[in-house]
């Protein structure tokens, strides 16, 4: 294991990852696929989820057991809560390099369906928590003189999926609240950009994905003819928060398959 791991590092570490303290918002899905990715490519890790259960697995992974990742239990549908994991990750982690912000949930149903308590989960978790946790990350970045943010967008970010509204909504905020961010910090040496997958088999889309005709209906989108996976979105995640991405910022990179194209 020891040596797979020394591969794995060799093969990512012109990304210059090695020591450098990241933030990973979100335990499951392609929240847990980056932070293995990270552990791997030798990052110090702090991951945040309001699930324990979830970083009992991430904790018990092997691609994290002999890293330095550990892990926090936190409620991030507040600004005092995104704060307090802010600075309670730099303050483990001798400061902050990196953040990524892979939380998110959704509610399928009509727009007319969708009451006011499900909106409003949806925003506060989806893009309140990027607002609070960008905000209180950029003041340390800025003031440190640099600092990489990735955000997990979304092709509903683009496309009008039914069913989709809150979601959506959540979703095509965080593209223009990740570019006024941006614009406002890339003096200070700040790059914040998106990465916005297709529909990727995770956990998380398995039930989704298993009822009768859904997995033939979402593969039919798609003109590589397959759904994603992990490994497709992880690679990207690692760029855009490397020092090799340090003049890429603002931008939100569709990781679809070609899905947005049709």
């Amino acid at each position: 294991m020891a040596e797979a791991r020394q591969t794995q590092r060799s093969a990512t570490g012109w990304l210059g990852f090695e020591g450098r303290g990241v933030l990973v918002i979100g335990a499951g899905g392609l929240g847990a696929a980056s932070a293995r990715a990270l552990a791997e490519a030798g990052a110090r890790l702090t991951v945040v989820d309001a699930d324990e259960a979830r970083l009992e697995a991430l904790r018990k992974d092997p691609a994290c057991a002999g890293a330095d990742v550990t892990t926090l239990t936190a409620d991030l549908t507040s600004s005092e809560e995104c704060e307090r994991v802010v600075t309670t990750t730099a303050r483990e982690l001798g400061g902050l390099d990196v953040l990524v912000h892979a939380v998110g949930m959704n509610d399928r149903r009509p727009v007319v369906d969708t009451p006011d308590e499900v909106w409003e989960r949806i925003l506060t978790l989806n893009l309140s928590s990027a607002f609070w946790i960008g905000r209180a990350a950029g003041r340390l970045m800025r003031e440190a003189g640099h600092g990489s943010m990735v955000y997990f967008s979304s092709v509903s970010s683009l496309l009008a999926h039914r069913h989709h509204g809150p979601y959506a909504a959540s979703k095509g905020g965080l593209d223009q609240l990740v570019k006024v961010m941006a614009r406002e910090w890339a003096a200070d040496g700040v790059t914040v950009n998106a990465v916005a997958p297709g529909y990727t088999e995770t956990e998380l889309t398995r039930a989704y994905l298993a009822r009768p005709g859904m997995r033939e209906e979402m593969t039919a989108l798609v003109p590589a003819g397959r759904l994603g996976q992990p490994e497709d979105v992880v690679g990207a995640v690692l760029f855009l928060a490397s020092a090799r991405a340090s003049y890429v910022t603002g931008q939100v990179l569709y990781i679809d398959g070609g899905r947005t194209l049709v």
